[in-house]
């Protein structure tokens, strides 16, 4: 990193120090930036720095620096002192509007006129959450896929009073620090990953609920077929080489049908986490053979394999 920071952002507050936040301020020291936690909750630090240690290992196996991680954190607990240096502030508050709506009045109030104003949130519109703001055109979503400091993907998501300058920031900040920033042409609840993920697994829940496959069982199907096809070829791409010579067009004529025979079908699905499903579910997890930290440890190493497979990582 150059004494210039990150396309000029140096001081970085992190608000919110839950697993999202801990995930985003290790990725930002790891990267040279100067971090400022602010969370009221008592032994935030204490939590913070063990994420941060968690991540580590990630990280350096990605590329990085990761020695004296810690050098540059700090904890100023009360909100409007922690942005008033900050040259990029990225709020991973509750998921609640009135909540972001209380932060990002303080945080307007107190940061520094150039800051750069990013919320993590996973589902609630920016146009939303601007209405409190003086300077609506300050905020975008700058949405991570978890854990952020490993999976490349953010959402860079402008609401509808956004300034095209602060799209642009984001997006050039996000690349430089090594993520794949997407850019998204219109506001979605959810936006697309989300989206996604939320639409399979309703079908996820669906085919276990009936007893079709465990859970295990259909871990197993997604992470030896479409897990590892659609790492290195997404969705579209996909059916477009599924058509053969013909391509997408072809596919769509001769498969179509079927496929949208299979959409009204899944349509009518009744699927709940009803008292039975979240029994059947949870009776289940014993079969993932591990804690959390143990389960997490582990896919966070494949997780890196299969992005060294792909060049994907951080230069340092």
């Amino acid at each position: 990193m150059s004494d210039n920071g990150i396309t000029g952002i140096r001081e970085v507050t992190v608000v919110g120090g839950g697993v999202i936040g801990a995930s985003w301020a290790a990725l930002f020291l790891a990267r040279g930036l100067a971090v400022t936690v602010s969370d009221p909750q008592p032994g935030v630090d204490e939590t913070v720095r063990g994420h941060i240690a968690q991540a580590a290992p990630a990280l350096s196996a990605l590329g990085l620096d990761t020695s004296d991680l810690t050098a540059r954190l700090a904890f100023v607990p009360d909100l409007a002192d922690a942005v008033r240096a900050a040259d990029l502030v990225q709020e991973n508050g509750p998921e609640r509007l009135e909540v972001k709506h209380a932060m990002w009045r303080t945080i307007e109030e107190h940061a520094p006129a150039g800051a750069l104003f990013a919320t993590s949130t996973s589902g609630i519109p920016t146009t939303e959450i601007a209405t409190v703001l003086k300077a609506p055109e300050r905020l975008v979503v700058g949405h991570p896929f978890n854990p952020p400091h490993l999976v490349p993907l953010v959402e860079v998501v402008p609401g509808e009073r956004t300034s095209p300058e602060t799209t642009e920031r984001a997006r050039a900040f996000y690349q430089a620090l090594g993520k794949r920033p997407q850019v998204l042409r219109k506001e979605v609840p959810g936006f697309v990953a989300n989206r996604l993920q939320s639409a399979i697994f309703r079908e996820c829940v669906h085919l276990v609920s009936q007893g079709v496959v465990t859970m295990q069982e259909l871990d197993d199907i997604v992470t030896s077929s479409l897990g590892q096809r659609w790492a290195v070829a997404g969705p579209f791409r996909s059916f477009h080489l599924g058509g053969g010579d013909g391509g997408l067009p072809h596919f769509m004529s001769h498969l179509g049908t079927g496929m949208e025979r299979r959409w009204a079908e899944m349509a009518e699905e009744e699927v709940a986490f009803d008292e039975r499903t979240r029994q059947l579910l949870t009776e289940q997890v014993k079969d993932f053979g591990g804690s959390v930290a143990d389960l997490a440890a582990a896919r966070d190493r494949r997780q890196i394999a299969v992005m060294r497979a792909l060049g994907e990582g951080y230069d340092g």
